[in-house]
């Protein structure tokens, strides 16, 4: 039986200290059951002898010092997982929100889980369809990956988010795919939309669902992400699913450990976040990946508003550093009603080369995609001179690639939140793009790839 203590001898805020607690340990879940016999959640944030410092997952308000009661149930936080969470939708802290009973598990699961040994990790290497151009033929999405989108506000990153959940598939297999979605410090509109944008397309029945509302707790928020994980780790590692995982926003993420660690007067570090934000992100944006001897994987997109669109604050530079590239929203796109607003140039899948080619997606992919920057980086320059000098300063190949720059945007990147191109339409309009340039210019690519689809 959980000894109760009746020793509260603070509140402040969000964080409760309670003294003369015994065999108590950091992250242990607590229970305050107030006078009128109401129960209220809170986990261990410090143990320091035989004093508690705890949070609290509800209000605090209410809570009477000397009739209220804490007692320490002896394990951390956990969820019951199974594979009756798909087509599900539950709050931050794994409750169903959906109307529907609750989850009977299978298990139960520490939502910290643990750190994915480098020596068991398989290399990411299969390709990941999301239907966008912009991402399968530019910076291609690989079974495995980390690869975060950096929006900014007012950016279409949730549609963007939805279309992605709704279209991802692995190509060529029967292999079973499902999507984990979290959604952290969202509005309850956005909230609507990416539930009922699942359900009106079918896309739930394979998707479980985490919603933390922007009125929700900050400490409910930090379990948010936990949650999405180890519902997602279960499916992959425990029943051999490839799971996609998409977080949004981390910005909401990193305000809430802000929030908590200014409550706990800990010393602030850049813009005020704390210092071992690296450690807490890794933490997460680590549990992706494929293991040895299990089939199946967890790819993830994690999506951030970086704020004041500035890519150097902590947030984005510190997600940076931990995943392998980035997709970046344009303002300047999104002006020019480019949509999806992605930014190629500047966006980066460091692991593309291992998922494009011979058997993956076809042999000519290479060659095309590093063509395909290589004429839009030089469209845009071409354009940016227009702009300072004029377009009579521009020569007949300049004004043809800065022709190429305009079509890439209309046709290859702008296509529409609800259009799911196959890799082979991309590839198509990516040679249709080409062939507006003279095959002379056409130096990435190899003659015989030329021969077979220039000018088809």
């Amino acid at each position: 039986m959980p000894k109760e203590y009746r020793t509260i001898q603070e509140v402040a805020g969000p964080l409760m200290m309670v003294t003369g607690v015994e065999n108590v340990t950091y992250d242990e879940l607590g229970e305050i059951i107030l006078a009128d016999g109401e129960t209220r959640r809170c986990k261990v944030l410090e143990i320091n002898g035989t004093n508690a410092l705890v949070q609290l997952f509800d209000s605090s308000t209410g809570i009477n010092l000397s009739n209220s009661r804490v007692r320490f149930l002896g394990r951390g936080m956990e969820m019951g997982v199974s594979e009756d969470m798909l087509g599900r939708v539950f709050d931050g802290l794994g409750r169903p929100i959906d109307g529907g009973p609750d989850i009977l598990p299978n298990a139960r699961m520490d939502i910290n889980g643990l750190a994915m040994n480098p020596a068991a990790r398989n290399y990411p290497q299969e390709f990941i369809q999301t239907g966008i151009s912009a991402i399968d033929g530019l910076n291609t999405l690989v079974r495995g990956q980390k690869l975060p989108i950096f929006s900014a506000s007012g950016l279409p990153h949730a549609q963007l988010a939805a279309q992605i959940a709704r279209q991802a598939k692995v190509r060529g297999t029967s292999e079973p795919f499902a999507v984990v979605f979290a959604a952290m410090g969202i509005t309850f509109e956005e909230s609507n939309f990416f539930v009922q944008s699942f359900k009106e397309t079918g896309a739930i029945d394979r998707t479980v669902m985490f919603v933390n509302l922007a009125n929700d707790p900050a400490v409910e928020r930090i379990a948010t992400p936990r949650m999405a994980l180890t519902a997602a780790e279960y499916l992959a590692f425990d029943k051999d699913m490839h799971v996609l995982v998409i977080l949004t926003d981390i910005t909401n993420y990193a305000d809430a450990l802000r929030e908590i660690s200014a409550a706990r007067k800990e010393v602030p570090g850049r813009r005020g976040y704390p210092g071992y934000m690296y450690t807490d992100l890794a933490s997460l944006y680590e549990r992706a990946g494929r293991q040895k001897g299990k089939n199946g994987s967890i790819t993830m997109i994690p999506i951030l508003t970086m704020p004041e669109d500035d890519k150097t604050h902590p947030i984005p530079d510190l997600t940076g550093y931990i995943t392998e590239g980035q997709i970046i929203l344009s303002r300047d796109l999104y002006r020019k009603n480019v949509t999806p607003p992605i930014d190629v140039l500047p966006s980066l899948s460091r692991l593309k080369d291992k998922g494009i080619g011979e058997g993956k997606t076809r042999a000519d992919h290479s060659n095309t995609l590093n063509q395909l920057f290589a004429a839009y980086a030089r469209g845009k320059e071409a354009k940016e001179l227009m702009v300072v000098l004029g377009e009579a300063a521009l020569t007949d190949m300049d004004k043809l690639y800065a022709e190429f720059a305009d079509a890439f945007e209309t046709e290859y990147v702008s296509q529409g939140y609800h259009t799911d191109r196959s890799i082979e339409e991309t590839l198509t309009i990516g040679w249709k793009l080409l062939s507006i340039l003279p095959r002379s210019e056409l130096k990435r690519i190899d003659d015989q790839y030329l021969d077979l689809y220039y000018g088809r």
